[in-house]
């Protein structure tokens, strides 16, 4: 699922309506849900009426997909310009799903607006019926991507990319979120909705996307009355972006703890002020190709096409001695990635926790201290549940450092290790909460959630500061607390 934001945007995404197994809607019945983002939720269904084991279609209904995905798209309750920009994301996917299918992007079988007098909130919501896959390939980053099938998923994405750019269109939000695997193990693109359709040798989109794919000129582009200027360039980018995540374990080659402080990177790379620096698990061939995706500008990069790239790719893996993934001997090199990246997120941990002294990584703010980390469930009211985004910390029983949080000393100021208290706190932990900032600094988390809503959380009798700060994106919770006074540094 993709969360969209913009460079200074503040989307907030508490708000949810998760439809139960079995409700219809159209000619489909919900199975189960898929997942959530900022403008949409995607569901598993069936054709209404059809069940496990039986392979007849309900009366009426020619025979076809026995599963499918519905993305559902409200637009109840939103602003006049809000409400305009999901009709035009809806209409986008549309648009290329009818005139550029391709094995490589993911199917689009109809769409339409729902009427659901039973929930308000989703009356008049857009519906796209689509392809069913099994998993994305950030699912697979997070399991470990098989090293026999490293060079083939690149392959796919290439010539999704190829066919789009052929046909006029950008993806313009190309992540491992957005590339799907299906049953076959083939690859495909999805998640059209900031597509982008060429005039010439440009395009113009709204200024929406995913920090830490954007390319350098993203990040100084001008806004103009359509939008910002989009062109192939920044697909392959974010390509580059992937083949470095595919090799290094999910590492960026940008270094950073946060998508904002990595896009700061990517800026100094762009205009000349730092070097490319890619991790070592990255065999030599993916390492050249995803340094001719990365070249700092529009220009450099422009000969690097979609589909000089695939050529590449198939003359590698068609190489006397080349491995299955084109990239033999890069197996070990992952794991030492993973080492590496394992070892950079320790030191983050610890320059956070470097003002502490002698309190390093203290968990004094938690009110239960043997609470069991967990997902979130029911606390008492007046506290919030901490919840790391990272699936190998939610699994840890211990206080691994490099699994530690931070709590902001001014929710006002950029999220940084200058701007957290001594205490530390990790998943699981219940902390009390006094009020709520609903208008704090954005911040986003690994998944790309971004919040603007943060929790003050009083600390013990003699703490400098007395208070914290808990950014929203850190907990699933949501409890109902008064509005906090703006803190005075930020007033």
């Amino acid at each position: 699922m993709t969360l969209r934001h913009g460079l200074g945007g503040t989307t907030e995404c508490d708000r949810t309506d998760v439809l139960p197994p079995g409700y219809q809607v159209g000619d489909w019945e919900v199975t189960q849900l898929i997942g959530s983002g900022g403008w949409s939720t995607v569901y598993a269904a069936r054709p209404a009426g059809r069940r496990p084991g039986r392979g007849d279609a309900p009366a009426g209904r020619p025979p076809g997909p026995t599963e499918v995905a519905l993305k559902i798209m409200p637009t109840a309750g939103l602003a006049p310009r809000q409400a305009r920009r999901i009709v035009e994301s809806a209409g986008r996917e549309v648009e290329l799903g009818r005139r550029a299918a391709h094995p490589r992007l993911i199917g689009l079988l109809e769409s339409f607006v729902l009427a659901a007098p039973d929930r308000p909130a989703l009356e008049g919501a857009i519906v796209l019926v689509m392809e069913r896959a099994c998993g994305s390939l950030r699912e697979l980053l997070d399991a470990g991507v098989p090293e026999a099938e490293r060079g083939r998923l690149i392959a796919g994405i290439c010539e999704g990319l190829a066919h789009l750019h052929r046909s006029g269109w950008v993806h313009a939000d190309l992540k491992p979120e957005n590339v799907l695997l299906g049953r076959d193990r083939s690859v495909k693109l999805s998640d059209f909705g900031l597509a982008t359709e060429l005039t010439g040798t440009h395009g113009y989109a709204p200024p929406l996307g995913t920090l830490d794919y954007l390319p350098p000129e993203r990040w100084r582009a001008p806004l103009g009355e359509l939008g910002v200027r989009v062109r192939p360039t920044a697909d392959i980018w974010a390509l580059g972006i992937v083949i470095h995540e595919v090799f290094a374990a999910g590492g960026s080659p940008f270094s950073g703890a946060t998508p904002l402080a990595r896009g700061a990177a990517v800026q100094e790379y762009g205009e000349g002020r730092a070097p490319l620096r890619m991790d070592h698990a990255v065999p030599p061939f993916w390492r050249a190709l995803a340094a001719d995706c990365l070249a700092p500008t529009h220009a450099a990069r422009a000969s690097h096409t979609a589909e000089s790239l695939l050529a590449r790719i198939a003359a590698q893996q068609q190489a006397p001695g080349a491995g299955a993934g084109a990239g033999a001997g890069a197996g070990a090199g992952a794991g030492a990635g993973r080492l590496r990246s394992r070892a950079r997120a320790a030191v983050l941990a610890a320059a956070l926790c470097g003002m502490a002294g002698a309190t390093l990584c203290s968990d004094v703010v938690r009110v239960n201290p043997s609470a069991p980390p967990g997902p979130a469930g029911v606390t008492a009211a007046g506290t919030v549940r901490v919840f790391n985004a990272e699936r190998s910390c939610r699994e840890r029983s211990d206080r691994e450092p490099r699994c530690s949080l931070g709590l902001a000393i001014d929710p006002m100021r950029p999220y940084t290790a200058d701007n957290v208290v001594p205490a530390r706190v990790w998943h699981g932990d219940v902390l009390a909460a006094d009020c709520q900032l609903p208008d704090g600094r954005p911040i986003i988390d690994e998944e790309d959630r971004l919040s603007t809503r943060w929790y003050r959380v009083p600390l013990p009798p003699g703490s400098m500061p007395p208070e914290a700060w808990l950014p929203a994106v850190r907990t699933k919770e949501r409890p109902a607390l008064p509005k906090c006074p703006r803190p005075a540094a930020a007033r």
